[in-house]
């Protein structure tokens, strides 16, 4: 049975990814600061960890990378990281801090479920939602449409 760390001091956002990842029968672990991440990573040993981006006193950016770090240094075993992002601009941060996926809110269940799933299957995910449209799919559709 999988185990999922998720760091968030948002009760909304721990209930919307506790229904998803209990109906998995995975089991989760919650942290409301980003400074407990490391040691909850290293005391569980978890399959997946689930960071907020505004997540309180150390960001979803700064713990990844911590974890990283760490990782980098033999002193962690990799572990997947998604993180749960604000706007379609902040993928930029999620790229740097080398998290393997993102999910964009609003979150949903369905897009929630389909990044947990592909990242503990040793996959990624970025999030297809307020993706921008690509200059070939402009060109292609012709002039007046969006």
């Amino acid at each position: 049975m999988p185990e999922v760390i998720v760091a968030a001091d948002a009760a909304w956002i721990v209930d919307e990814v506790r229904a998803v990842v209990s109906r998995r029968g995975d089991v989760v672990r919650v942290v409301e600061a980003g400074a407990l991440v490391l040691p909850a990573v290293k005391a569980h040993q978890p399959d997946l960890v689930i960071l907020d981006l505004q997540i309180g006193s150390m960001g979803a950016m700064a713990t990844c990378m911590d974890m990283r770090l760490e990782e980098g240094a033999g002193r962690l075993a990799h572990v997947p990281v998604l993180f749960l992002l604000d706007r379609r601009a902040d993928v930029f941060l999620a790229r740097r801090a080398e998290a393997e996926g993102w999910v964009i809110k609003p979150l949903d269940p369905i897009r929630l479920r389909k990044a947990i799933t592909a990242l503990l299957a040793g996959g990624s995910f970025e999030d297809p939602s307020m993706r921008p449209p690509t200059v070939a799919g402009l060109v292609a559709a012709g002039p007046g449409h969006d």
